[in-house]
């Protein structure tokens, strides 16, 4: 299958062959993905420019003596969302109450240096949380923009406590320096990532905390998903990480042979609007061009109904493929 590159990549690919530093280099290879349609022709392509991020990331790395998780962190688990904020928002704080890490945290700014992954338990399955140095535009480190845009989301977390509609604002515009938008409707060509994100209003056990969450909904409760929560006293952890795994986009189904139950512990895990193929592809790459039809458990149908490849699944749906 043909690639059918569009003119703007090969605009992209002449910046990087320009590029003179990693960032350079980097950015404009991100900026290929973007561009590149996602489609089998273009696979092996797609492939060899994720190498080519990944050896430029660990090249700088050495040259720099920055620590190698710092850079490239590998994805793990369902998806992987990074977790960004201000200085002293209690993003580590978060992450350290919703996960089995332990990362530094404190009463002071600036305790993140360098990004630190941890797995999120969220029912049966389990999401990456990248915890990342706080946003301050003169020290953005160069790795950080395209983790950020090859994150499947962002948890944002602003601190109530301390002007949270110029946090937002502040945030949005760093992303936006970073060539990444929180909207759909922003389809301006500086642009590389419309990302997925949540909002975490952090600190809701303060005085007045009630007001500055109200003030984010106002601002952004109709444009972003919102979570009121207390990072300290675990307040409102739970109905976070459900919006998490909300705004990820992604949904769970199991597979069963026949006469056996399923492993419900252990979900394939596929972007919502997946069909029956491509649960079957997931499964093993011949799969779909040999599966002639399936049983399905879920959706709320009857029970071992028969649904044939173009069937769209549903979260939590069980299915028994016939191939």
């Amino acid at each position: 299958m043909p690639a059918n590159l569009p003119p703007q990549y090969f605009e992209a690919e002449k910046n990087f062959r320009a590029a003179k530093t990693p960032a350079e280099k980097i950015d404009a290879l991100e900026e290929m993905l973007a561009i590149m349609p996602k489609h089998k022709g273009t696979d092996h392509l797609r492939a060899e420019l994720r190498s080519r991020i990944a050896k430029l990331t660990q090249q700088a790395g050495k040259k720099s003596g920055a620590q190698r998780t710092s850079m490239a962190i590998e994805k793990e688990g369902a998806a992987q969302v990074a977790v960004i904020g201000l200085p002293n928002a209690g993003k580590s704080q978060l992450v350290a109450s919703v996960t089995n890490a332990a990362p530094v945290v404190a009463d002071y700014p600036f305790t993140t240096y360098a990004a630190s992954p941890a797995m999120m338990p969220f029912e049966n399955i389990q999401i990456q949380l990248i915890d990342t140095p706080p946003l301050v535009p003169q020290m953005i480190e160069w790795w950080l923009p395209p983790m950020l845009r090859r994150a499947d989301a962002l948890l944002i977390v602003v601190d109530l406590d301390n002007a949270p509609l110029e946090q937002m604002a502040s945030i949005i515009e760093q992303l936006r320096q970073m060539r990444i938008s929180l909207s759909p409707e922003d389809t301006g060509e500086e642009i590389l990532r419309q990302q997925r994100v949540l909002v975490a209003a952090n600190k809701a056990d303060i005085p007045g905390a009630d007001a500055g969450f109200a003030a984010i909904q106002t601002g952004y409760g109709e444009k972003l998903p919102v979570a009121y929560v207390s990072a300290r006293d675990r307040f409102g952890l739970e109905e976070m990480k459900r919006k998490v795994f909300q705004v990820l986009g992604i949904i769970r189904v199991y597979t069963k042979t026949p006469g056996q139950k399923p492993d419900m512990n252990d979900p394939i895990i596929l972007p919502k609007g997946s069909t029956l193929a491509d649960a079957a592809e997931a499964v093993h790459k011949d799969f779909r061009a040999r599966l002639k039809y399936a049983r399905l458990w879920g959706s709320g149908k009857h029970d071992g109904i028969m649904v044939k490849r173009d069937h769209v699944l549903q979260d939590g749906d069980i299915i028994e493929l016939h191939v």
